[in-house]
């Protein structure tokens, strides 16, 4: 019960650690308001939640509680919640490995979609039924990625096509490899290539019609990041999102004195935190324009939260590859 009362406490109070594996319900976002407080009785209702006290394997630390109701004040906006991926990065804060880490008690996630439930007596910005989400330079002729079979991975191949944009792939060595790069290629992927294919003097001679890329996107890190800088061109840019190999990229010197790269991190919680809302509501109306016209299409697998369990287990790898695992309240 005293984890219960942790866990609903910081929810109601907007920290960011309350994560978003929130069962049904979620409170987001206290907005800021210098009225005079007005005395409200509105509770949200009661609510599940899959959370974790301590760092550790998920499958042994993470368990589902019942969490009570609490009062939503006046500038709070209680939510339910629609859907939530497991994420790597989820998965790598529970481990206790993800460079920055809530707190423990926790609630497992970051990312999600929910509906707004109903608002506090000084909220203008929302109102109930409002679908929400946490707030927290030139592409070239083509560009090059790896992690290409990841949600990501198909996205930015899709995208890319749509711009008139060639991409270059890499994906890793493993069983079903063959039928990966027909999958990619069917979704628009101009070259597919697996990490042992690449263990070549010169990989810019394995490219044909495509051009040297401007622009590298890596989520792997170690070897695999390397490959991605050995592909870019002159004063190419390799933009590095995750690391899921937790390996550290090492880049020779004539990288940076002869080819004149540029490193660059991004973080998507920091950037959804830095006064990005107009910019970053832009891109996911552009986003969904693509989806709802069928130009943008990706792989997931809905789970109900009663079987939270079997989602994590695929996530974590443990039954094979499976498409991202979505937590249906």
């Amino acid at each position: 019960m005293e984890l219960a009362r942790s866990v609903a406490l910081k929810a109601i109070n907007g920290s960011s650690s309350t994560g978003i594996f929130n069962t049904r319900w979620a409170h987001l976002c206290r907005v800021q308001s210098q009225r005079i407080r007005a005395y409200s009785a509105l509770m949200s209702p009661p609510s599940k939640a899959v959370v974790y006290d301590r760092e550790g394997a998920p499958e042994a630390v993470t368990k589902v509680i019942e969490l009570p109701a609490v009062e939503v004040k006046e500038n709070d906006v209680c939510v339910k919640m629609l859907a939530a991926p497991i994420n790597p990065s989820d998965i790598n804060r529970i481990q206790g490995v993800y460079p920055v880490r809530p707190q423990v008690p926790a609630v497992g996630g970051y990312e999600g979609v929910g509906e707004v439930y109903s608002v506090g007596s000084a909220v203008t910005g929302v109102a109930p039924g409002d679908w929400v989400i946490p707030s927290p330079p030139s592409f070239g002729d083509s560009i090059i990625q790896n992690g290409a079979t990841s949600i990501v991975g198909q996205c930015i191949i899709q995208i890319a096509r749509f711009r008139g944009i060639h991409s270059i792939n890499i994906i890793r060595d493993r069983a079903g490899s063959d039928e990966a790069k027909e999958k990619l290629k069917k979704i628009g992927a101009d070259e597919v290539f697996t990490e042992r294919q690449l263990e070549v003097k010169n990989v810019k001679s394995l490219l044909t019609n495509v051009p040297e890329p401007a622009l590298g996107f890596n989520c792997v890190g170690g070897n695999s990041a390397s490959l991605v800088l050995k592909f870019l061109r002159q004063g190419g840019t390799m933009v590095t999102y995750g690391g899921m190999s937790k390996k550290p990229i090492t880049v020779s010197t004539s990288s940076f004195i002869f080819k004149d790269l540029s490193l660059k991190g991004f973080w998507l919680q920091k950037w959804m935190s830095s006064d990005k809302a107009i910019e970053c509501r832009t891109m996911i109306d552009y986003l969904l324009c693509l989806v709802r016209e069928g130009k943008l299409k990706y792989e997931y697998e809905l789970v109900p939260f009663k079987d939270f369990q079997v989602g994590l287990s695929k996530a974590l790898g443990l039954q094979g590859s499976h498409p991202k695992q979505v937590i249906k309240f």
